[in-house]
């Protein structure tokens, strides 16, 4: 079903192609039916989901570190809020990575285009875990309930790289747990190209669209292709 969407595996900039605007009232009535049923489905997922997010975090605290960890992100019209995740790396992280980039020239080059590592040093073995089946993502799901996220929208950015994005469709959006980029591309194309899914999911966000990469999501996840 997703194979039909705009950008879902077309090479970029393909996936950027102009689309056709959407009636101002209609989407009006669109976003606030989205923001009742984002808040529907956390209500009738938060049992599960806090068993789930307590047990893990059991895990996580193994190594002596916190269970949980929040990191600024840019949010609809540029506001900055805290995201919530399940610790999936050593406590000192950010000391860990510059060290590691600083002796790999090749690692540093990754992280500059894609603001990402394929062999991350500081993932912890239950981290990749988490990381593979995004089990971390679920502290998130409290972002949504108040309305800092969505279930569906662009991938939250930190703050220092809003110089390094080229769009603008972002800001006009909430931020999601999952979105278009998410269950396409995700490693293989650039910070900067993740412009263009945010611009093409802005130019079709309808529930049909939402539930096509809800549905493709739950196979991302159950495959395990979400490092």
């Amino acid at each position: 079903m997703l194979g039909d969407l705009p950008g879902a595996y077309l090479p970029l900039p393909a996936a950027s192609v102009a689309l056709a605007p959407v009636d101002r009232r209609q989407k009006r009535l669109y976003l606030g039916a989205k923001r009742m049923l984002d808040i529907l489905i956390i209500l009738a997922a938060a049992p599960v989901a806090l068993v789930i997010v307590g047990c893990l975090a059991l895990l996580v605290r193994g190594d002596g570190g916190k269970a949980l960890y929040g990191q600024r992100r840019l949010g609809k019209n540029g506001t900055v809020f805290t995201m919530w995740k399940l610790r999936t790396m050593v406590p000192d992280a950010e000391q860990r990575l510059e060290h590691y980039l600083s002796q790999n020239p090749a690692a540093r080059q990754e992280w500059d285009r894609t603001q990402k590592l394929k062999e991350d040093p500081r993932i912890t073995r239950v981290g990749q875990y988490l990381r593979k089946y995004s089990l971390d993502e679920l502290p998130q799901l409290w972002n949504v309930f108040v309305g800092q996220m969505s279930l569906v929208g662009p991938r939250p950015m930190f703050p220092a790289q809003r110089t390094l994005y080229p769009g603008t469709a972002y800001f006009d959006m909430r931020p999601g747990l999952t979105g278009l980029w998410q269950v396409s591309e995700r490693n293989r194309c650039s910070f900067a190209e993740r412009a263009a899914y945010d611009t093409a999911y802005a130019g079709i966000m309808s529930f049909h669209t939402d539930l096509s990469i809800m549905l493709k999501t739950v196979t991302v996840v159950v495959r395990g292709t979400g490092v």
